[in-house]
């Protein structure tokens, strides 16, 4: 006769929000060849902050594609 097991795989839990919903794990790479993408996201925020009180138009793309161009020189 075959014993088999009763046990459960334990899994890890999920990360959720505060609002108690799952999300999804942003993966930041770093490396020495240019700036992680949360360097470049901080930049375009900073960017778009002093475009709009400007009053320049331009898009969010606009000022991430210029935060790259700063960070990465």
């Amino acid at each position: 006769m075959m014993k088999t097991s009763n046990a459960k795989a334990i899994s890890k839990p999920k990360k959720t929000s505060e609002a108690g919903k799952a999300v999804k794990s942003r993966k930041v790479t770093t490396s020495k060849s240019g700036p992680s993408e949360e360097e470049i996201r901080e930049k375009a925020k900073e960017i778009y902050h002093l475009r709009i009180e400007r009053g320049e138009d331009g898009t969010t793309v606009d000022d991430w594609l210029k935060a790259e161009e700063l960070l990465r020189g």
